[in-house]
């Protein structure tokens, strides 16, 4: 059942009538599946629901103006929409409620995120893209209040580059820009940040982007007086509409139960925003939420009986219907019929899922239960098996998580005992969690053939006519190459355009390749990470920068929440192979030196964090993600522009290797881990500690996340015995990460002679200055000594106190 976008186009009465009459079946079924899913939470058959009654008939509208090749960013009450165009039937909205995990049953996420979140197949099973130009498009939501607008920013300005950049193959991906990016978000939430952040954001760049505002008066409880200025988001937004002297938005108002005024207003912002590339706000008044904000309580607890009044009266559905029989498109008689067997149809669809997402678990049930049956028979603990069993068996809709957890204590009862009957039960299980995990712990990284671990690396090549030159020219120069190579990819940040940013690693190349593929970006951190999602979600392959490192914090929340998950979330049907740029580590200052790498790691599984130690690691890393499917934060060495490197022959062509350390000295006294900036001091330290008789090995760790794939780390520990990380993130931050990894993962714990030691920065942030450097963060002093430590616990008369 879909909606038809046709509706304006010369149909006779009758024609327009069954349009109608069909829209109201999809709104009603959308309102059953609402009512029917809240039962199905409180009687215990789903954890929680959250539904986008009172919110039907706009979402119609706007299904209509939606095209082949548009994308949706929105929020978790648009399952009318998603119905309309033809991408959630009843049996997937229920399944979503279930969290089944079959993902032809459940297409969404594959149970991995509760109802209300939806998306549509950017990628095949092999994860490669499919024509998103033939279908619609909805990007994978996610719950962060106003979280999906700075990704619909990016899908948004796809387009405009898609109409303006040549040399792109958009086979797939576009028709000369004409796709919209859709919006949806709740009236309450537009008092986020990120909100408005976006809105500036879009007017700036005008791209083609349309946001509906759901408004029905009431964040959760908190009414809309405490959360926007004059209580009206589309009245203090007025300045940033557009007039014939200076660009801006198109803002349009529209009451959320007329049925007919909706279908005019989304045509006309389509036409605009579609044709002309300029945003457009919709603000949809006078909507309901007719079962409150979500299963967790009932909205009569804060509205008064006149609005409840109102709110029955001016239901959304309840007006389309009033207007339906006063305009003669239908008799009461037959809506109530339609309504009655919609009604079926919605407990149908609703008992198809169920029966669903029950049947494989009964089937592992009646597996585990003969299991544990023949197990009790050879058992001297028959009775506690038994007893297991009858339990499991008379749950009357069981999870996995019963079933799992009888297995699992039913082998404690058979510790010391030896049967095939154990065997059996062992295999089985093992078996099954081999088969059932995936299903939930799968596609946090590429699965496909183009994981950025499965590049392999090419060595930089450097001949006699090789050149020592600032740093910063290799980067620039790998840049031009891989513009020359990619004309899908693009750059963007504070000062990446006109000057070629800070440090000049771009320098001339906005001129050489145009203001839309090396941009500047406003100071809006999260946008322009927003930016990089939603193009590379449409296939472009944009590097967003961020100036420094510390200020990444601003964009932490949506690299966490939308670009780390998106591969996972989507259980590999979507993908962003987005490149964060940003350079840190030692310089000066509490907000500009800063290593915060610890929080960074622990917050953005999914991504790849680089760490290289100089500009031609890094230049390589670049090389390797560009033929990669994967998400990336390259963290460039503050401090290393103006050194001088040896520039390879084979710029734009080596590639440094993915989850892969370097060793960078040899030793046999102590092995020395680090990354970054910290990694030259610490090489140059090991030189010293050669005069004293210290021979340590240099280990540079690259990548943090992924972690010595190879685990290189523990053989060098294996040579040496002895173990130091040197970092100059905070106590417990980064270091504690990589400690783990070495000892926990890779077991270097047994070779270890002597305790392994962190070395790590004060727990304040840097001080200012070359001084404050020195004393936030290990010096070649504060290594050396603590080497010199070690050994004189080794070898006090080789090594004597030092202090």
């Amino acid at each position: 059942m879909q909606t038809n976008p046709d509706i304006k186009n010369d149909l006779s009465f009758e024609d327009f009538k069954k349009e109608v009459i069909n829209d109201y079946k999809i709104a009603v079924t959308s309102r059953e599946c609402s009512l029917l899913g809240r039962r199905e939470v409180l009687t215990g058959k789903a954890k929680f629901g959250i539904f986008g009654g009172g919110k039907e008939v706009p979402q119609l509208a706007m299904a209509k103006a939606f095209k082949n090749g548009d994308f949706r960013s929105g929020y978790y009450r648009d399952q009318t929409f998603m119905m309309a165009i033809g991408e959630l039937t009843i049996e997937q909205f229920f399944s979503g409620l279930y969290a089944n995990t079959d993902l032809e049953k459940e297409p969404m996420s594959a149970g991995r995120q509760m109802g209300g979140h939806f998306t549509t197949h950017s990628l095949d099973e092999n994860g490669n893209w499919v024509n998103l130009t033939k279908q619609k498009n909805s990007s994978a939501d996610i719950s962060p209040t106003a979280g999906q607008m700075p990704r619909l920013l990016g899908l948004a300005q796809a387009s405009k580059i898609y109409r303006h950049v040549n040399g792109i193959n958009t086979e797939k991906f576009s028709v000369n820009g004409n796709e919209i990016a859709w919006g949806t978000i709740g009236n309450a939430s537009t008092s986020e940040g990120l909100f408005f952040e976006t809105i500036n954001a879009a007017g700036v760049l005008q791209v083609p982007m349309v946001i509906s505002v759901w408004d029905d008066e009431y964040g959760i409880s908190v009414h809309a007086k405490h959360q926007t200025t004059k209580e009206n988001i589309s009245e203090i937004l007025k300045g940033f509409q557009r007039t014939k002297d200076a660009k801006g938005y198109e803002i349009l108002k529209v009451k959320g139960w007329d049925y007919v005024s909706l279908i005019e207003t989304y045509q006309e912002a389509s036409e605009i925003s579609r044709e002309e590339h300029v945003p457009v706000l919709i603000h949809v008044q006078e909507l309901t939420q007719p079962q409150g904000h979500s299963t967790s309580g009932s909205h009569e607890r804060y509205k008064g009986p006149d609005r409840l009044k109102w709110e029955k009266e001016y239901d959304c559905n309840q007006q389309m219907r009033s207007w339906m029989i006063a305009s003669g498109m239908a008799t009461e008689e037959e809506l109530t019929a339609i309504e009655k067997a919609i009604k079926k149809e919605v407990r149908n669809g609703k008992k198809a899922a169920w029966e669903a997402f029950m049947k494989p678990i009964l089937k592992e049930r009646s597996e585990l239960v003969n299991l544990l049956q023949n197990l009790a028979k050879s058992s001297a603990n028959k009775v506690f098996i038994e007893k297991l069993a009858n339990d499991l068996n008379t749950i009357d809709e069981p999870i996995r998580k019963d079933i799992f957890t009888t297995a699992r204590k039913s082998l404690r009862y058979v510790i010391g005992e030896e049967s095939n009957e154990k065997n059996e039960l062992i295999n089985w299980f093992n078996a099954l969690s081999k088969e059932i995990q995936p299903k939930y712990s799968s596609h946090l990284y590429s699965q496909s053939d183009k994981a950025a671990t499965q590049i392999e690396g090419v060595t930089p090549i450097y001949n006699e006519n090789s050149k020592d030159v600032d740093a910063r020219i290799i980067i620039r120069d790998n840049f031009d190459a891989i513009f020359n190579k990619y004309p899908e990819a693009l750059v963007f940040g504070e000062d990446s355009g006109n000057i070629g940013d800070v440090n000049q690693g771009l320098e001339g190349l906005q001129e050489k390749y145009g203001e839309l593929r090396v941009a500047d970006a406003g100071i809006r951190e999260a946008t322009i990470l927003g930016q990089g999602i939603g193009m590379a979600m449409r296939g472009l392959r944009p590097i967003a920068e961020i100036q420094y490192l510390d200020y990444l914090m601003y964009a932490l929340q949506i690299i966490s929440d939308d670009l780390a998950t998106l591969h996972y979330r989507t259980k590999g049907r979507q993908k962003a192979p987005l490149i964060i740029r940003t350079r840190g580590h030692r310089l000066e200052g509490i907000w500009h030196s800063g290593s915060q790498m610890g929080g960074i790691i622990n917050l953005v599984r999914g991504i790849h964090v680089l760490v290289p130690r100089n500009m031609t690691k890094a230049a390589g890393f670049y090389n390797t993600l560009l033929e990669s499917d994967e998400p990336a934060l390259i963290i460039e060495c503050l401090n290393g522009y103006r050194l001088k490197e040896k520039m390879p022959t084979n710029i734009g062509e080596f590639k440094t290797p993915i989850g892969i350390v370097e060793t960078v000295k040899e030793g046999t006294d102590i092995t020395l881990v680090s990354y970054g900036s910290t990694l030259r001091i610490v090489s140059d330290v090991a030189k010293e500690l050669l005069e004293i008789g210290i021979n340590a090995e240099v280990i540079d760790i690259q990548s943090l996340l992924p972690f010595d794939l190879n685990h290189d780390i523990v053989k060098s520990v294996a040579k040496t015995n002895r173990l130091m990380v040197i970092d100059e993130d905070v106590p417990g931050g980064a270091s504690a990460y990589i400690l783990n990894e070495i000892l926990n993962t890779q077991n270097a714990y047994v070779h270890l002679d002597s305790k392994p030691i962190t070395l790590t920065a004060k727990e304040h942030r840097p001080a200012y200055g070359t001084d404050g450097d020195y004393f936030s963060k290990p010096s070649a002093e504060d290594i050396f000594e603590a080497v010199y430590n070690v050994m004189h616990e080794v070898s006090p008369n080789d090594y004597p106190k030092l202090k």
